[in-house]
């Protein structure tokens, strides 16, 4: 049984109906938050039975082992007095679908997306650049072939994103900066993206990119989306980052890729599942660099998300829109996804 611990915010003179807030993300919300004194914060685990939420109004969550393995279908009674249900993440594939039989469900989207887009503009120099090669350790190395050899360089390089959210934004930020030529592949095509042109296919995107960046929502839709057939189409020289889900590579293909020199390189920082059996061959595989979902993090980025959570908590308690509201993993819209 976990702990639960209760915190209230100051009395005040005016009553007002109790708003039970379970915060099961271990992130201290209440100094964030400058709360009416009706709200409530009772503290738990979510690696349990997240899903046991009491009397709570609101429930602010994240990923866990006991979401990912939760029942087919809801508990009796499901969703009992939830009113809404705050999730710290972008991605919401880790939680069953009765989830979003709440009223209303909000996640942490583009909290970490400048982190991760960091994480993609250094992966891209050091292919290109790889200093640590380089390095000259005595007087010899400045007259050494290898170490000489000239640097890579991102001029004339087009950067291919699969997604155009949060993530992808701030990715082509960043890319524009370095000159980089961009594409993008986003199922929405309700606005023209100044200076990135459309691709309409995954397939054709690899085709026409020499990086491409995955920054796609795991679902039904998109799972294996990077398969035999569009690795088959990827421009010689590809090098594939994965800052997104594991689970929308076909990581068998991919091997073959690599292996055949279809592909170059693939940057993973994610997989399926997490961590990887011992003795994968992602793990020694020469043309992969795999790192432990380490993307989001660095920066700021809990205080961010407490910023994101307490805002919201401020709107539920005014009765006006929530942040980053959406209704079910199949239907969530473009402007919400990583």
């Amino acid at each position: 049984m976990s702990q639960v611990l209760e915190r209230v915010a100051p009395a005040a003179a005016s009553e007002a109906k109790p708003v039970k807030i379970l915060n099961q993300i271990g992130l201290d919300l209440t100094n964030a938050v400058a709360l009416p004194p009706q709200a409530v914060f009772r503290s738990a685990s979510r690696e349990e039975t997240p899903w046991q939420v009491g009397d709570a109004t609101i429930l602010v969550t994240g990923p866990s082992s006991a979401w990912r393995g939760a029942p087919a279908t809801p508990p009796q009674g499901w969703p009992f007095n939830l009113e809404w249900v705050q999730i710290a993440s972008s991605g919401v594939d880790g939680f069953p679908d009765w989830l979003f039989d709440v009223p209303q469900v909000t996640t942490g989207r583009g909290v970490t997306a400048e982190a991760i887009a960091d994480y993609v503009l250094a992966a891209i120099l050091d292919d290109v650049k790889n200093l640590p090669l380089r390095q000259a350790h005595g007087p010899e190395d400045y007259a050494s072939p290898d170490v000489l050899k000239p640097l890579g360089t991102l001029d004339g390089k087009v950067l291919g994103l699969a997604g155009f959210g949060a993530i992808g934004g701030a990715v082509a930020k960043r890319a524009k900066a370095f000159g980089l030529e961009l594409r993008v592949c986003r199922k929405s095509r309700q606005a023209e993206l100044p200076g990135i042109a459309s691709v309409d296919s995954l397939p054709d995107l690899l085709a026409a990119s020499d990086i491409v960046v995955l920054a796609l929502p795991l679902d039904d839709e998109t799972r294996f989306c990077v398969d035999q057939r569009a690795l088959s189409r990827a421009n010689p020289g590809l090098h594939l980052i994965n800052v997104a889900r594991g689970g929308l590579i076909d990581q068998e293909a991919l091997i073959e890729a690599l292996s055949s020199g279809i592909v170059r390189l693939a940057t993973l920082d994610v997989t399926e599942p997490e961590p990887l059996p011992a003795g994968h061959a992602f793990y020694s595989h020469p043309s992969i660099r795999l790192t432990p979902h380490i993307a989001w993090s660095g920066g700021q980025g809990r205080e961010p998300l407490a910023a994101l959570i307490a805002g919201n908590i401020r709107s539920f308690l005014a009765g006006e829109p929530l942040v980053n509201c959406i209704e079910s993993p199949s239907r969530i819209p473009e402007q919400s996804r990583l």
